[in-house]
């Protein structure tokens, strides 16, 4: 049993009005739920992600009013890139710029067109065109065209100091394969995995360690099929990589355990079910705040402190 590429990545962002507004708006992303942290729940937890809330097409944020603004460096998740058409490149190019956000010029990477940018919070985010993927299912219901709309995760970038005893668990633990190398680049591909299957090592050597903060990534997190994959992972984790993997928990819409690669990272492995219609219907998505069964009795006090983003 092995994952099938990538399920979320969460990041910290700062006002949430301005996170939900970036994401549904600008990038076009669905708001498939809204909740808030496990462990503060005085703050919101925003998932974005296709039409269904698909595994591999979500990005999560925790917004903090007040965070301080993140340092970028080593041992952290550098860039987050999403998959758009090929076709869509200029669109974007120039909805980029319209929205002010001075993108970098497109670059090759692999043979594929990206465009980097910066979002909101100054979290580095990357739209890479794919050849034919137009077909693809897209979210068409906010102010992206659904014919230029993302087409889920494409991969993310680890800012490592040096690559080997986390390729080794993409790997052994995870089934990726290094499929190239472009200057301190290398890329890992789960096998026959379009959406989410790409995780690039970049290696920096003695570049000042990462600070987390408003704009930063908190942590990735890998597709496990069901719980059983999931123990199989973490049975390999402690036996052959010397990881601590923590117990099992309760996210409500997947199971999850986490770890620190070796190079830093904050990993998770999430099961894909129940997903995230066990608590709305599919077409409603997002438009509830949703409330872990501990803090429903608090419900009323919860929304007094949250900011207001209806």
């Amino acid at each position: 049993m092995r994952s099938i590429g990538l399920h979320h990545v969460t990041a910290i962002a700062g006002p949430a009005r301005r996170n939900l507004d970036f994401y549904t708006r600008t990038l076009g992303l669905r708001l498939v739920k809204k909740t808030v942290n496990f462990d503060d729940p005085g703050t919101y937890h925003f998932y974005f992600g296709d039409a269904a809330g698909s595994p591999g097409s979500i990005l999560t944020f925790f917004p903090w009013e007040s965070a301080g603004i993140g340092r970028a460096g080593v041992g952290e998740t550098q860039e987050t890139a999403f998959r758009i058409p090929e076709a869509a490149v200029s669109y974007w190019t120039e909805r980029l710029v319209t929205a002010g956000l001075s993108p970098d010029l497109p670059e090759k990477r692999f043979g594929e067109t990206v465009i980097a940018f910066k979002d909101s919070d100054g979290m580095r985010i990357a739209l890479v065109g794919v050849p034919g993927i137009e077909a693809e299912p897209a979210w068409g219901g906010g102010e992206v065209p659904e014919a230029h709309a993302i087409r889920g995760m494409h991969s993310v970038t680890l800012l490592l100091k040096e690559a080997g005893a986390t390729a080794d668990i993409l790997t052994d633990v995870f089934g990726f394969e290094e499929a190239g190398r472009e200057g301190t680049r290398i890329r890992y591909r789960a096998p026959g995995v379009a959406v989410g299957g790409i995780v690039d090592i970049r290696e920096a050597g003695g570049f000042l360690s990462g600070r987390q903060g408003r704009g930063s990534v908190h942590h990735i997190a890998f597709r496990a099929a069901d719980d059983a994959a999931q123990a199989e992972m973490v049975e390999k984790l402690t036996a052959r990589h010397g990881r601590h993997v923590t117990e099992q928990r309760d996210r409500n819409y997947f199971r999850s355990v986490y770890f620190r690669e070796p190079g830093g990272v904050l990993f998770e492995i999430a099961t894909d079910d129940p997903g995230f219609a066990v608590d709305e219907a599919p077409e409603h998505l997002g438009e509830a705040l949703k409330l872990p069964a501990q803090y429903e009795a608090h419900r009323a006090e919860i929304e007094r402190v949250l900011p207001q983003v209806a």
